[in-house]
């Protein structure tokens, strides 16, 4: 048996994430699959509702509340992850423990495992067409709206000035009132893009609403696709995450994050290909003055011989 449920991967991990959240008929299928991955890879949908304890209407509504069209698609995406979980393994088994007197260079190998398997996993179960539809919006649109708090603010702040860059008009808000006011000014063909780890801060979800009651294009950026931030917004993009001691869920997300966030930026930038190249070149020149010339390193010059 191939073991990946510790890994955080596309599929597998949406389940480690929302399986609990989930009914608990549906909840029992997710618990299965992450129990053998590679069983239930290979599994009639009888056999998969049989091990489980449900129905095989059970097994295809769980398949519909993931996105799949039916089981078969489901059985192909797992069987997918768990072929792809297996190469990429890492030599060595690295956990997400950090003892106090580990040494540094553990500790590297840790933060390391954690960040790559989080973004791999955040990769695996990207919307790329939604990402297109998102892009599209935000290069046509009169205001972008980000808002974030916490680390997530910290994603949402890098965002805006990435987009600052290349002429877009973006508005990265760290007060609510503010955030507020400001979405209820968005129109039609403008976009708020909220971010929250738990999908349950407040302030955001709020926010995101007051902008899709003025009928902006409103995007949540989560690690739970079932969360409240979710069911405000048009589009969701659920991130991974791979906790380590002394780094949470909602710390260790934030590489995740911006990976969404940056393959949005550079579909933006495609899409605006001369006003971008334009933007970053005048941008470069204005700061080029406030960095040091560059040094040719010239070669210490040996005493001749018979010199002292």
């Amino acid at each position: 048996m191939t073991d990946v449920t510790g890994e955080s991967g596309g599929l597998l991990g949406r389940l480690r994430i929302e399986g609990a959240q989930m009914p608990e008929a549906l909840a029992r299928i997710a618990e299965t699959i992450l129990a053998d991955p590679e069983t239930a890879a290979h599994a009639s949908i009888v056999d998969l509702a049989e091990r489980s304890g449900t129905s095989t209407a059970t097994v295809t509504r769980f398949s519909r509340t993931l996105g799949f069209k039916g089981y078969a698609n489901l059985r192909v995406a797992i069987a997918t992850e768990t072929g792809r979980a297996e190469q990429a393994r890492w030599e060595t088994d690295i956990s997400g423990d950090i003892a106090p007197g580990d040494p540094l260079a553990d500790v590297l190998g840790v933060v390391t495992a954690a960040d790559t398997r989080a973004i791999q996993g955040t990769a695996a179960g990207l919307d790329v067409a939604a990402a297109e539809r998102v892009a599209e919006a935000i290069a046509g649109a009169q205001r972008v709206e980000l808002f974030g708090l916490g680390s997530s603010g910290t994603a949402a702040r890098e965002m805006a000035f990435r987009l600052e860059r290349i002429r877009v008009p973006v508005w990265h808000r760290t007060d609510s009132h503010t955030a507020l006011t400001n979405a209820a000014l968005l129109l039609p063909g403008d976009v708020a893009i909220g971010l929250s780890h738990s999908g349950r801060t407040r302030e955001v979800i709020e926010t995101l609403a007051e902008a899709a009651d003025h009928g902006a294009l409103t995007v949540a950026v989560t690690s739970y696709s079932r969360s409240p931030l979710a069911e405000v917004a048009d589009v969701v993009f659920t991130t991974a995450v791979q906790e380590t001691t002394f780094r949470l869920a909602a710390l260790s997300a934030l590489h995740s994050q911006l990976l969404v966030l940056d393959l949005i930026y550079v579909a933006v930038a495609q899409r605006t290909y001369e006003r971008t190249a334009e933007a970053l070149e005048l941008t470069v020149r204005a700061v080029d003055a406030h960095r040091l010339p560059e040094k040719v390193p010239t070669r210490k010059r040996g005493r001749a011989k018979g010199q002292p």
